[in-house]
């Protein structure tokens, strides 16, 4: 995958250079001085990144000839990512023009992203585990007065990734990482669905960062809980493409789809399992097998048998649509954001009516091309097993009940097109959820 990864790194517009390999550490210096010159650097992390990294990255920056500020460890061993915390670090980084060298993973990634970007300077990153794919992607995931936002700005201008680091992270973190890239290939089939019927082309250069070597690096679940060099590294490339995807398009479709929009709905719904909200990747692994699971009914439906006028006498105007909402999400503190993407993927009758009667025609080709791209559910459970990931809703805290509404409920909360409006407007969700669960 290295050639993949070097021609993606190519076409990113934030990221300038991208380093993957074992024992590499000591590289570090060279890469800060080659992307940042003679300015100086201030260490970023957390009590458990310092000793895992922070104090040898530390080091290596002073050996290696770079000005150095204090390091700045936040004083929690798993710091949030909310707000606040982007202003302590903030603090620290308006005190001088040093360029934050941050070592950690997702929360800590995010909180010196959006810091840098609102400081005005770049960053780079020392990744310490395969957990997530935001490493490389533009955009910070913080919480914001009680909700969780995606605030935007810069990917990092540089990455390193020693695999020798990474392999030795928890194995759950490696197995959320694993469960977030498992994501990409139901996240392709909407893009495959949305491209057919005329709602999202498919931009060729993103889908080919992404999807290209995707499999093949998913191929070793066992491997990769183990912390097997040849397992974690594809493991990691892949993490890192879907980034520079998404730094390509500008935009988050080719990394995410339906199963993203359970893991945001849980998120706005403030959902913590047993004191803790679940890690992303694992709320992602669970949607992506029920996602799976839903393709696997619209695959055996009789689709060139659909009666379109019976689906669009069914359809609600949007004043109806709207008011069911309103029913639906007035106790929550994102009622706006369901309303208003909802409406901006409403579709009147006429059009639901030229929608449905495409899909039939272009059923057959696009029936074959859901299939190659699919991993079948039963293999995708074993994957996730094998790796150490949940593959029920319960294993998250997410009752049957509750995740059978989770279809509804995040249908409304992206005005993304997936394969949940394929069901939706067709009529057959509720019968394919009443078999699924």
């Amino acid at each position: 995958m290295k050639k993949n990864v070097a021609e993606a790194l190519a076409s990113a517009n934030e990221t300038k250079a991208l380093q993957i390999g074992s024992n590499i550490l000591h590289r570090l210096p060279k890469l800060f001085g080659e992307q940042f010159g003679e300015k100086s650097a201030i260490v970023v992390c957390d009590a458990t990144t310092w000793e895992v990294a922070g104090s040898t990255v530390q080091k290596q920056l002073i050996s290696g000839g770079v000005s150095v500020e204090e390091p700045f460890v936040f004083d929690n061993p798993k710091p949030y990512a909310e707000f606040g915390n982007v202003l302590k670090l903030e603090e620290i980084l308006n005190k001088s023009e040093a360029i934050p060298v941050v070592v950690g993973s997702g929360t800590l990634n995010d909180l010196t992203k959006l810091a840098s970007s609102r400081t005005n300077r770049q960053y780079l990153c020392v990744a310490t585990a395969a957990s997530m794919d935001g490493y490389t992607a533009y955009g910070a995931s913080i919480t914001y007065q009680g909700a969780k936002q995606t605030f935007s700005c810069p990917a990092p201008q540089a990455v390193l990734a020693d695999i020798e680091i990474i392999r030795n992270a928890p194995s759950l973190m490696t197995a959320a990482g694993y469960a977030d890239l498992f994501a990409k290939i139901p996240a392709g089939a909407d893009w495959i669905l949305a491209d057919a019927l005329g709602v999202e082309a498919i931009d060729k250069k993103a889908w080919s960062i992404v999807q290209d070597g995707l499999k093949d690096a998913l191929a070793d679940p066992k491997g990769a809980k183990e912390g097997k060099e040849d397992a974690i590294t594809p493991l990691v490339e892949g993490l890192m493409l879907g980034g520079f995807a998404m730094q390509w398009s500008k935009t988050s479709r080719p990394a995410s789809g339906a199963e993203h929009q359970f893991s945001h709905l849980w998120n706005m719904e403030h959902h913590t399992h047993q004191g803790e909200t679940p890690s992303h990747g694992f709320q992602v692994g669970v949607a992506t097998l029920a996602v799976t699971r839903l393709y696997e009914k619209l695959l055996e439906s009789p689709v060139e048998q659909l009666d379109v006028e019976a689906c669009c006498k069914m359809w609600p105007d949007w004043e109806e649509l709207e008011k069911n909402a309103v029913e639906m999400f007035q106790d929550t503190d994102f009622l706006e954001t369901a309303i208003t993407q909802s409406k901006d993927k409403y579709i009147s009758k006429e059009g639901l009516a030229a929608q449905l009667e495409k899909l039939k025609v272009v059923w057959p080709e696009l029936k074959e091309k859901l299939k190659n791209q699919l991993v079948p559910s039963d293999k995708l459970e074993e994957s996730l097993q094998l790796v150490g990931a949940p593959v029920t809703s319960e294993q998250i805290g997410i009752s049957k009940e509750r995740m059978k509404s989770s279809f509804f409920r995040a249908w409304h909360i992206r005005s993304r097109f997936t394969v949940l409006d394929v069901a939706v407007r067709t009529g057959w969700l509720d019968k394919w959820l009443d078999e699924l669960y």
